[in-house]
């Protein structure tokens, strides 16, 4: 009888160990962008290491109905990122490639998707 529930508890921590959720992985590096701040000023902003693959909203520029888009985005992470035009990743999209040089001002952004492709 104890071999039973010795062995039906090993199973059951075993299958515990096997459905944990793994950590999420981030893209090594930091993407930067441009934005323009409520006093009009313009301003910057880096997400350091972000999570990857997944989908941010830039928060200074979510409200289309309040704020301008972000602008001038630099993708020096280890990643492909997409960047798009309106918030939770909707919109036009563009591609930056990993460790690019800086976009041009004109790029318009309001979210980014980090892919899990390096």
């Amino acid at each position: 009888m104890r071999l039973r529930h010795t062995l039906a508890a090993t199973l059951g921590a075993l299958a515990l160990v096997v459905t944990l959720p793994t950590s999420a992985t981030a893209a090594d590096g930091d993407f930067s962008y441009k934005f323009t701040g409520p006093d009009g000023t313009p301003q910057s902003a880096t997400l350091h290491d972000p999570e990857s693959p997944g989908c941010v909203t830039l928060a200074e520029v979510a409200d289309p109905d309040a704020s301008a888009p972000a602008f001038a985005p630099h993708n020096d992470t280890d990643t492909w990122v997409m960047v798009f035009t309106e918030p939770d990743c909707t919109g036009d999209s563009w591609t930056l490639r990993p460790h690019g040089h800086p976009a041009t001002d004109r790029l318009k952004l309001r979210s980014v998707y980090f892919t899990d492709r390096h």
